[in-house]
């Protein structure tokens, strides 16, 4: 590759060169850059036995970092919360915010690789927008996807996925993400 050779993601190429004109077309916009697009994916994890062992909430920054392909910050507590044994500063949780190329690549591999790697799926609910047109949808074990190794996994994890998109309408963004081709039930 030279210099000015760029790498461009499979789904964001596929983005510019089809789906944008299917959104004119459906939703009737007359401008480009008027068509809804995605801004960021968040990948959160809530570990809360990371807060009798902080060790347990870096094995899981280490195991989101794997499957994001960027480095997971570890959240801690903001305050002291004595009925759910809580110490200010403990690490509770990590999280990982992706934009730009690594944002395409990521929901290309977890489009087309992930989810038919989960057991009994049929498909997520249309029905977790925000209404702002953000989409937010769990995934109850980290093992489906192929980057973290079965035998290296102590425990299971669960994780939370939210897609921002540009959209302003729940509708727009759902049909947005239909043309990249996510799964939803019917």
């Amino acid at each position: 590759m030279e210099k000015n050779d760029k790498y461009l993601p499979r789904l964001l190429e596929v983005y510019r060169k089809e789906i944008i004109a299917k959104m004119k077309e459906k939703l009737g916009y007359t401008n480009t850059m008027a068509v809804p697009h995605l801004v960021k994916i968040v990948v959160n994890m809530g570990v809360g036995e990371g807060t009798n062992d902080p060790k347990v909430t870096e094995k899981c920054a280490e195991e989101l970092a794997m499957i994001t392909g960027q480095k997971a910050k570890i959240c801690r507590a903001r305050k002291f919360i004595s009925n759910f044994k809580l110490k200010k500063n403990a690490p509770i949780g990590c999280c990982v915010t992706l934009r730009g190329s690594r944002m395409y690549e990521f929901l290309d591999r977890l489009i087309t690789i992930t989810t038919p790697r989960i057991r009994d799926f049929h498909g997520f609910s249309s029905k977790s927008f925000d209404g702002r047109g953000n989409y937010t949808f769990g995934l109850t074990e980290q093992s489906v996807f192929p980057e973290i190794a079965m035998d290296k996994v102590t425990r299971t994890q669960g994780m939370n996925i939210t897609v921002c998109t540009s959209a302003k309408t729940d509708k727009e963004a759902l049909e947005l993400l239909k043309l990249i081709g996510f799964p939803f039930r019917r």
